[in-house]
């Protein structure tokens, strides 16, 4: 099998988890490798509903390897939080997950300074989850992070956290009056929490290097979406770290001709968690109708999406970044019972029309959609099994997208069940 990069080609939620889960029986290691616990992928399996927000989706099924690769940061508590949920529901993860020794660590001190510095900018907030991962990322960045393999070297971990705890409590204290924290108190949590976790810390870039050579096969497990992309996405209301494809590169160790194909996944329509520019938005009764078909509220966070109709525009943008030969579409079911469905293939702002998708935050935010309408199918699709057995209105749909992104289907997904989803040959 190729190795294979699957991520998200909108704002994130496009069920990844699920196809990533009906993708890892084929493969051989799973590689989680950027984001945190600000993600959350969602699997169904019968009456079992699993949310994981650091362990690679894979971990669902036996004998795979899990990987939490460098460009990820971790909290440790959530981290051990999820391991017991998952050996409390009979998923064994010993001696198939690991973390990498690079990965960086969140501190509570991180997720304080996100919670102040969100709350201070009033209306302009970005709509982060306040857990702490833009400030890990800002202290990587700014080369005063604490990664794994410092937290397993007391002398190390001692000096790196006492030199951090001194700015950042000035910090909190200038700014925010805040009463900082005390050195004690967090080396003995953060102690606690290593010799629990130490047994999962390894040099995954060699592991990883050693399973290419013996032809092992890789799913690498992209977070959040293109558009929430650092770099690529809507900047500023994004997340700190590289969502898309060419983010697996730097997040796993592992180099890019190493890796074989990219495979985006799309909702049937599109969501949006927290602030900024969306240019397809529902009115209200559309978006609480589509919100509760769709059950859109955040695996995170439990705060309700954001929807809107598909922007091929946006999809476009994301097939050309991310070098996408194929796509998976999700929640096609959602949109059953619509009379007639649109899609959005341009936009207009003063007077121009924008095919691609703009980097001005302000065209974005002020542009006026342009759609094409089509007839809905009015049919239930929770129980179709294949393509050709789809209502034609739906296939036509399908097609239009095929059409508009130049990019083929290679799997639709019609329910939050493994068993709800066919590969289009």
């Amino acid at each position: 099998m190729p190795n294979i990069v699957v991520v998200g080609a909108q704002w994130g939620d496009e069920g990844k988890g699920k196809v990533i889960d009906l993708l890892t029986p084929s493969y051989n290691y799973v590689v989680r490798y950027q984001g945190g616990n600000n993600a959350g992928h969602t699997v169904v399996s019968g009456n079992e509903k699993f949310v994981l927000h650091l362990v690679p989706s894979g971990v669902l099924h036996k004998n795979k390897i899990c990987i939490i690769g460098p460009g990820v940061v971790v909290d440790p508590k959530a981290l051990i939080e999820e391991i017991e949920m998952l050996k409390s529901k009979g998923i064994d993860v010993e001696g198939r997950l690991f973390i990498s020794e690079q990965a960086h660590v969140i501190f509570p001190y991180h997720r304080t300074i996100d919670e102040l510095k969100e709350t201070k900018k009033g209306k302009a907030k970005i709509g982060t989850t306040k857990k702490g991962i833009g400030p890990c990322y800002a202290d990587k960045v700014a080369r005063s992070g604490i990664r794994m393999v410092d937290l397993l070297n007391d002398e190390v971990f001692t000096k790196r956290l006492k030199e951090n705890l001194s700015e950042k409590n000035a910090i909190l204290k200038t700014l925010y009056d805040f009463k900082g924290f005390f050195f004690d108190e967090i080396h003995s949590l953060y102690i606690g929490y290593r010799d629990r976790i130490k047994k999962y810390i390894v040099d995954t870039t060699v592991m990883l290097d050693e399973a290419v050579r013996k032809k092992k096969s890789i799913v690498f497990e992209g977070a959040q979406g293109t558009h929430l992309d650092v770099d690529c996405g809507t900047y500023p209301f994004v997340t700190s770290s590289n969502s898309t494809a060419g983010g697996a590169c730097a997040g796993s160790g592992v180099g890019p001709t190493k890796i074989d194909k990219v495979v985006g996944v799309v909702k049937a329509y599109t969501t949006r968690v927290g602030e900024g520019p969306f240019p397809t938005e529902f009115p209200g009764d559309l978006m609480n109708e589509i919100r509760s078909r769709g059950g859109e509220y955040g695996a995170t966070t439990g705060r309700p999406r954001r929807c809107g109709w598909f922007d091929a525009c946006l999809v476009r943008r994301s097939i050309i970044v991310n070098g996408m030969k194929e796509i998976a579409v999700t929640k096609l079911d959602v949109l059953d019972k619509l009379p007639s469905i649109k899609i959005c293939t341009a936009y207009k702002y003063k007077d121009k029309i924008y095919e691609n998708f703009p980097s001005d935050i302000e065209v974005l935010t002020n542009c006026e959609p342009i759609y094409k309408e089509y007839k809905g199918w009015q049919k239930d699709t929770t129980t179709i099994t294949s393509y050709i057995k789809l209502p034609s209105n739906a296939k036509a749909y399908l097609r239009e997208i095929e059409k508009l992104l130049r990019t083929k289907i290679g799997l639709i997904s019609v329910g939050q069940d493994r068993k709800q989803a066919f590969v289009i040959e």
